[in-house]
């Protein structure tokens, strides 16, 4: 066991941590699929008209009226976006990470279970081995490698007409 692995947290661990750093997060939140397509017209306005717009509200009290909003206030907010981007894009690239270290764990465990099947397989014609003709039987069963299934047809599916020739 390397130094990196006695000291590596249980998955459980980081879920809770996870929770902990979530429940920190300001004005930390969950849209639903709806509510998206709304937000992110706005969201998405170039950074040069955010900061016109600023300057607009700080030349005019009647615009920072309307608008409810001071140009430090809106000016603060930009930075805070920027730095919380660079939260996000780490949590992403901690995302990437871990479905990587997950697609590692399912290919070392898939690929012993190819092993044991192929030498179970072999093992089987011996009768000393006949006990794992239950555990061969079900590995068939369930082996999802090397078969190809042929997709079921639509239920709803008529069949197209044939075009005839033209003359």
């Amino acid at each position: 066991m390397s130094t990196k692995d006695v000291n590596a947290l249980t998955p459980e661990a980081v879920v809770e941590q996870l929770r902990a750093v979530r429940e920190s997060i300001p004005e930390y939140s969950q849209l639903t699929v709806t509510a998206k397509p709304s937000l992110r017209g706005p969201a998405n306005a170039d950074l040069q008209f955010v900061n016109a717009a600023i300057n607009a509200i700080g030349a005019s009290p009647t615009v920072q009226n309307a608008v409810n909003r001071t140009p430090d206030g809106m000016r603060q907010e930009v930075l805070e976006v920027s730095r919380w981007t660079a939260v996000e894009d780490e949590l992403k690239a901690m995302l990437k990470g871990v479905s990587s270290s997950n697609l590692i764990r399912r290919h070392r465990l898939g690929l012993s279970a190819l092993q044991a099947y192929s030498i179970s397989r072999q093992l089987v014609r011996q009768p000393e081995h006949a006990n794992l003709l239950p555990h061969l039987d079900e590995m068939r069963r369930t082996n999802k490698f090397g078969r190809k299934r042929k997709p079921a047809p639509p239920a709803d599916a008529e069949p197209l007409p044939i075009p005839s020739p033209k003359p």
